[in-house]
């Protein structure tokens, strides 16, 4: 073929594809609209065909909800209508029986107003009766007047002096009998538990005793240690707060002053002085500032000893500064801080025989003098002194009441307070634990004589074993068994209240009736 041929042939072809592209892009999409509305149609038709089918199923399930409702509703009415005729029948059933209580108590309502006017009519009698009865008896007693020759009142008071009289006598006869049972018992315990305390703890005898004299190794030391003109002994007297006596005793400086620990820095001061031999108002200082250091070093010790010997936890520090103090004061020759630790040994072992608490008992023992470290400082007596500085170091109420009760200035509230008492006494009464003045023990044996002769009966009486013992002989013809038992028991009370001793006091009272008859 010619290739104009072909030409054409590719020219037309290009023409059909052409007019194919364009008829396909025009009569395709209403095609498509075709087919979209009747498969819209179609949806629509299954739409309202299974709205239909819901409509109905609806419709049978509500009328089947309402079925179930109306028969819940009946039977909720069914029982509603039981309840409220199970209720009727109780009210029912309450009136009734408030009818019949109406009636019982009308019924006891007529009974007792039947008794009352019966009880009426009686009392009515019975006052009669008793008008009656008076009479009589005034006439019966107004006939024994005549006859006794006594009025109705002095006839009362001799039966009630005759039945004083007795019933005193039974009185004292039965105290007596008690306080003899007890005594016996309450001694034994005592004397018991005394004994294993005093015997399981062991003291030396000789107590230690603050020392006021300073031994010197030659009299020419007295001049170095006035000094040139007296600068020495005067800046001594100024630093410690001593009065340094110097007197024409040979080696011997007297130290004196009201304050124990001063004393005793003065004597620790003089000692070093003496044996480094340099006496100046520069080493006095120097060396009175070392010693003062020390002197609290060792009381510091000596309060942590006292707690770590004795077991006792939780002591406030300062609080035990006072204990140390302790250990340079003395009382009747007897060191405080020795004494103090005899009475906290002997409270802690007797509480411990009665089961009590053994620490807070020699916790009141330790701390029951702590008052005598600053009584020398401070204006009161040693006990409102130590009860003071115990409620400022917070100590428990048991041992401010054993300070406050160990000389019966107030009373003891517990046991562990007696306690105290008597390890007090126990340490302060052993021999050799005090010394005690010639003057004061005259004194004591006096007034203790004095008390006994005070009674009507008594013709003599005897102070014996240092005052520990007073016998009192009395006049059989004036005191009879029992008035002597009251007797001693009286003149014990006033020494109680009268006297300030140590340890006890035995009263005896001896009543001797003699028929002496001479055959010739």
């Amino acid at each position: 073929m010619e290739w104009y041929v072909w030409l054409i042939l590719v020219i037309v072809a290009l023409i059909v594809g052409v007019l194919g592209t364009f008829l396909i892009t025009k009569l395709l999409p209403a095609f498509k609209a075709k087919e979209a509305d009747r498969k819209a149609e179609k949806i629509i038709r299954d739409a309202e065909i299974k709205a239909e089918q819901i409509r109905k199923n609806a419709q049978l399930d509500g009328k089947q909800l309402v079925a179930e409702l109306r028969q819940e509703a009946d039977r909720d009415i069914r029982e509603r209508k039981q309840e409220y005729a199970n209720l009727e029948n109780k009210l029912n059933q309450r009136e009734a029986n408030i009818d019949k209580r109406d009636a019982n108590l009308l019924n006891k309502e007529n009974a007792l107003e039947e008794k009352s006017e019966t009880l009426s009519r009686r009392l009515r009698e019975c006052d009669k009766k008793e008008a009656l009865l008076q009479s009589k008896i005034d006439s019966i007693i107004a006939e024994l007047e005549k006859v006794a020759q006594l009025s109705v009142k002095e006839a009362r008071d001799e039966i009630f002096a005759r039945v004083e009289s007795k019933m005193s006598m039974e009185i004292a006869a039965y105290i007596k009998n008690k306080e003899d049972e007890a005594k016996a018992e309450c001694d034994e315990k005592a004397k018991n538990m005394l004994g294993l305390a005093i015997s399981r703890f062991s003291q030396e005898a000789v107590t230690e005793r603050t020392v006021t004299t300073v031994a010197l190794p030659s009299d020419e030391m007295k001049g170095r240690i006035i000094g040139r003109e007296g600068r020495n002994i005067r800046s001594l007297e100024q630093l410690l707060g001593v009065d340094l006596i110097i007197d024409d005793t040979p080696e011997v400086i007297t130290v004196s002053c009201f304050n124990p620990i001063r004393r005793e820095i003065a004597r620790r001061t003089l000692d070093i002085l003496i044996k480094d031999g340099r006496i100046q108002p520069g080493r006095i200082e120097e060396v009175t500032a070392k010693v003062q250091g020390e002197m609290d070093e060792s009381i510091r010790k000596a309060g942590e000893e006292a707690a770590f010997k004795l077991g006792l936890p939780k002591i406030n520090k300062d609080l035990l500064m006072y204990v140390g103090r302790l250990k340079y004061r003395t009382s009747y020759g007897q060191n405080a801080y020795d004494h103090s630790m005899e009475v906290a040994y002997l409270a802690g072992i007797m509480a411990a025989e009665l089961g009590l608490d053994q620490n807070l008992a020699k916790r009141a023992g330790l701390l029951h003098d702590i008052g005598k470290s600053v009584d020398f400082e401070q204006d009161g007596s040693h006990v409102e002194l130590g009860s003071r500085l115990a409620k400022k170091y917070g100590e428990p109420d048991v041992v401010i009441n054993s300070i406050e009760s160990h000389h019966g200035d107030v009373p003891a509230k517990c046991i562990i307070a007696h306690l105290v008492q008597a390890a007090d006494t126990l340490s302060a009464a052993r021999p050799g634990a005090r010394s005690e003045t010639l003057e004061n023990y005259i004194k004591r044996i006096e007034q203790l004589e004095t008390i006994c002769k005070s009674y009507d009966g008594v013709y003599q009486c005897f102070a014996m074993q240092s005052g520990r013992e007073v016998r009192v002989m009395v006049v059989p013809d004036k005191v009879d068994d029992l008035s002597a038992f009251k007797l001693a028991r009286d003149i014990r009370e006033r020494i109680e209240t009268e006297m300030t001793y140590p340890g006890q006091i035995k009263v005896s009272v001896i009543r001797e009736y003699r028929a002496v008859e001479t055959a010739k």
